[in-house]
């Protein structure tokens, strides 16, 4: 580990826009190169939002049906049931996630036609999509429990040129927790971490690391694409009352090695087999298996 001097904890960094990598597209050169020098890719509009707002759709529905939203709201606002905090790894949270987790819709939006021709051009060869997809659902004015500063590299290993697609669905400004990157962090190596409340549970002091905070208010479509070795953050939901919705996917060049607990679905608790139940498309289907590749344990 680099060990770096401990400062303080900074709670809601001050953030400068992202630059956006659209207009990059079909120039893979050039989005190399800026990948090279920030560590991360922000493509607004990338995506088709139709995808994306049904499975906010679907997963929305299931949070309905737990009780998690106003009832007198629109489905599709995402409004939380007044004083309600829900969040892993509570019992109630996972009544909800193991529903998702079976969501064909969660699992084939990694896929998107956009982004691995993006991620292929970026790797110089075919991209290996990461089965164990992740999700987040963040409940409104709980900012204890917002995703602190940390690399993903230590949840994930295998190579370090595995990349995250992190994609809202829905719109989330700012306000409402959007991600938040530090240019450049991928090239300080491995950092040391903390204990943290939120997801992952590891943190890191950034207080005296360079360079600026860098956010942007999402659409749905958006996706935001970082290194392993990239400093990243959520910011706070401080919206008063809506849930943020957003899913977490991972790639890499299908000729590195990939830890065999990257193959797993998320959290572990159930079988492909039992979450493939109803399923349509067999491609999605444990197709990592007919793929050439080097599985190593963590």
């Amino acid at each position: 580990m680099n060990p770096i001097p401990t400062g303080l904890y900074d709670a809601a960094p001050a953030t400068a826009e992202m630059d956006d990598s659209a207009p990059l597209l079909g120039q893979p050169d050039d989005l190399c190169d800026r990948a090279s020098r920030d560590g991360y890719l922000f493509v607004r509009g990338l995506l088709n939002p139709a995808p994306v707002l049904e499975l906010r759709r679907l997963i929305l529905t299931l949070c309905g049906e737990a009780g998690w939203l106003d009832a007198n709201a629109p489905l599709m606002e995402g409004v939380a049931a007044p004083g309600l905090k829900v969040v892993e790894p509570e019992p109630a949270y996972f009544e909800v996630y193991d529903r998702l987790m079976a969501l064909e819709a969660f699992h084939a939006l990694a896929h998107a036609a956009p982004l691995l021709a993006l991620l292929d051009g970026l790797f110089g060869e075919p991209t290996l999509v990461h089965p164990r997809n992740i999700a987040r659902v963040i409940f409104p004015a709980n900012t204890r429990f917002t995703t602190p500063a940390h690399q993903d590299y230590i949840h994930i290993r295998g190579t370090p040129e595995t990349w995250t697609a992190w994609i809202p669905l829905g719109d989330c400004p700012r306000i409402l927790g959007s991600l938040a990157v530090l240019p450049g962090s991928h090239q300080l190596g491995i950092l040391d971490t903390h204990a943290a409340d939120g997801a992952g549970g590891r943190g890191i002091d950034t207080a005296l690391l360079p360079g600026v905070w860098r956010s942007v208010d999402f659409r749905a479509g958006d996706v935001l694409l970082f290194h392993s070795h990239t400093v990243h953050r959520a910011l706070p939901n401080e919206d008063p009352q809506r849930l943020r919705l957003s899913v977490d996917y991972r790639y890499q060049p299908i000729s590195h090695p990939v830890v065999a607990d990257s193959l797993l679905p998320h959290f572990a608790r159930s079988d492909w087999d039992s979450l493939y139940t109803g399923w349509r498309a067999p491609e999605l289907k444990r197709y990592w298996e007919r793929l050439p590749l080097t599985v190593v344990e963590r």
